[in-house]
């Protein structure tokens, strides 16, 4: 494998006069307090009329609302002339401008401390930027081309999608594809390698910044290229990268926080995590795994419901479950194939997946669909009220992850397909094609996924059924059969009482933090803010005795609970419940003999599907 700095530069001709355009031009002055300085251009606008500015409020592949425009202020407003412009604000996202002769020009300051894939974060080591964080932006400008000028500090790079003209200069056909273009500016060590698959030819490219040694970004920089050759073997091609190339954008810095971003030809990565070892790196590579397979799955393979993005708004899904979840089943499979997860350690992660969903109370609650429309409350989203999402909420990525998971071994089992048969019937038909505008021709729809594996498996009625029942409704496959003929099991622990609370230490007792539907104290009324004192009458100063207690009690006993409830102190009766806990493993581990039947059901599966 051969790492190289990429240098090749792509000329793109400038707008004729008169024509729309935007020009950003970023500068970091005081980049110690964390601040960018902003000059945006909006050229060719229709005089006589007002021009409406906005800071966006959501991101791509972010669901929730940021409200980027509270890190936005010294705002001033000039035309093409340099004469003053006033701005109003219709709200606190926008700046209208009127009086101007077809230019507007708006010179901000941006505050960013934040290294991950959502916001700014400006220090004396690198600009990490975020497009919708960081960029005003006007409407009815969505097609005008962009051109972006960043001023670099000593021995800064650039690492985006965005396409060079020099080493500091870059543009971007229209204003959907440069809010999907996170770029870094800073000391990163480039690794490069280009492969062929299915008749296209690509480079992937990896800008890490990070602490360590080159000898362990070229380690790492092996490891992802393993998992890259498996995530392309999944769909037989590459994604067809706009100017033929793809990106991670890697900061594994200890400011940095633990993020992963999907984007159209890249990725922003971060983590507080390193590169010191192998089993650091093996940590690293699954976000890695994750984010990559999204450069199909949700950007070109794209729900409708997320085509166009739209950046003044929370945006809903009800497809995240396939979108995230099966990507999340993906990245392990990838990594397992590429031989950098033993059978243990995918089962663990896949396995998880699902005693999650079997035993987790939210599926009384909302549907796999449903937990996708949830995403603009949960996705880093900020509220300050109680919530009850311990007892309502699976994530759709689990979630999503669990019905991979059965989908496949259904389909290996009785039809003899496999979950890449349908991933590539899906990329043909809804991912392929895209426009000249380099968006997805073809978004699909929940309908459109069940049709297509009602087409794939020749058998409507199972694709109906599977849907209805997993999919919009709430049931779960019986993952132990489905496991067995590979060689995998849930293993159940032996049933004890259970409180099943979130417990904390605390000067008079043991705190409730939240109580579990599932568990004997919420249906005994103890829940959140709650003092348990003792178990009939031996006291629980801390939760190690708490425990202890239960311990010498059998399931269906009754217990007298003291404990201080909003400031009374009373007796409370609970019965003691169980649960079964589910641990996903091996045969071997288990004890039980692998057969020949089993050997070939994993190699099928779990092997790898590039030829080395």
């Amino acid at each position: 494998m051969r790492f190289l700095v990429p240098l090749a530069i792509l000329a793109v001709a400038a707008p004729l006069s008169g024509q729309q355009r935007v020009d950003y031009d970023i500068s970091f002055p005081n980049a110690a307090q964390h601040e960018a300085r902003v000059v945006a251009t909006f050229s060719g606008v229709a005089r006589g009329g007002t021009l409406h500015l906005r800071m966006s409020r959501s991101s791509p592949g972010r669901y929730a609302l940021h409200e980027f425009a509270k890190n936005v202020y010294d705002v001033s407003v000039a035309d093409g002339r340099g004469r003053a412009l006033a701005a109003t604000r219709p709200d606190p996202y926008g700046w209208d401008v009127a009086g101007h002769d077809g230019t507007v020009r708006v010179t901000y300051t941006v505050f960013g401390d934040r290294t991950d894939g959502t916001y700014l974060g400006v220090d004396r080591t690198h600009a990490h930027i975020n497009m919708p964080a960081t960029f005003m932006w006007a409407r009815g400008l969505d097609a005008a081309p962009i051109r972006l000028t960043i001023h670099r500090q000593p021995g800064w790079q650039v690492a985006t999608q965005l396409v060079a003209t020099s080493d500091s200069v870059f543009t971007a056909p229209n204003l959907q594809w440069f809010m999907d273009s996170p770029t870094e500016a800073g000391p990163v060590a480039w690794r490069q390698w280009t492969d062929s698959a299915g008749g296209k030819r690509a480079t992937w490219r990896m800008a890490i910044h990070h602490l360590g040694t080159d000898a362990q970004a070229d380690s790492f920089a092996t490891m992802a290229r393993r998992v890259v050759a498996e995530e392309v073997a999944v769909w037989g091609e590459p994604a067809g990268y706009d100017h033929g190339s793809y990106t991670f954008i890697i900061d594994y810095l200890p400011w940095a926080y633990g993020d992963g971003m999907e984007h159209r030809n890249s990725t922003i990565i971060t983590s507080r995590g390193t590169l010191t070892d192998s089993a650091a790196r093996t940590a690293r590579i699954g976000t890695v795994a994750h984010e990559f397979f999204h450069s199909w799955n949700v950007e070109r393979l794209r729900p409708k419901s997320l085509e166009p993005f739209d950046f003044e708004r929370a945006n809903m899904s009800r497809e995240l479950w396939f979108a995230e979840g099966f990507t999340s089943y993906y990245g392990p499979l990838a990594i397992r194939r590429a031989g950098l997860y033993t059978d243990a350690q995918f089962i663990e992660e896949v396995g998880g997946a699902a005693t999650a969903v079997i035993t987790a109370p939210g599926r009384r609650h909302f549907s796999a669909v449903e937990m996708s429309m949830q995403a603009p409350f949960v996705d880093a989203a900020t509220s300050i009220d109680p919530t009850n999402r311990q007892n309502t909420f699976i994530s759709y990525y689990t979630w999503g992850e669990a019905l991979g998971l059965a989908l496949d071994l259904t389909l290996r089992e009785r039809f003899h397909l496999t979950l890449d048969d349908f991933m590539r019937r899906m990329w043909r038909d809804f991912g392929s094609r895209q426009t000249a505008a380099l968006a997805p021709a073809r978004p699909y729809t929940v309908d459109d996924w069940r049709r297509t594996l009602g087409s794939v498996t020749g058998d409507t009625a199972f694709a109906n059924d599977f849907y209805r029942r997993y999919v919009a409704g709430r049931e779960v496959p019986d993952y132990a059969a489905l496991l067995a003929p590979a060689g995998f099991l849930l293993a159940a622990d032996s049933v004890r009482p259970w409180l099943g609370a979130s417990l904390d230490e605390d000067s008079t007792g043991v705190f409730v933090n939240w109580s579990s539907e599932d568990g004997s104290a919420w249906p005994a009324g103890i829940g959140a803010g709650d003092v348990i004192h003792a178990i009939d009458g031996q006291p629980t100063p801390n939760v190690a005795a708490l425990q202890g207690i239960l311990a010498r009690h059998r399931v269906g006993e009754e217990v007298q609970v003291d404990v201080t409830q909003r400031g009374a102190r009373h007796a409370v009766p609970m019965t003691l419940r169980s649960r079964t806990k589910l641990t996903p493993t091996t045969f071997e581990s288990a004890g039980r003999p692998i057969t020949e039947e089993i050997r070939a059901f994993r190699s099928a599966w779990l092997g790898s599907r590039v030829t080395r």
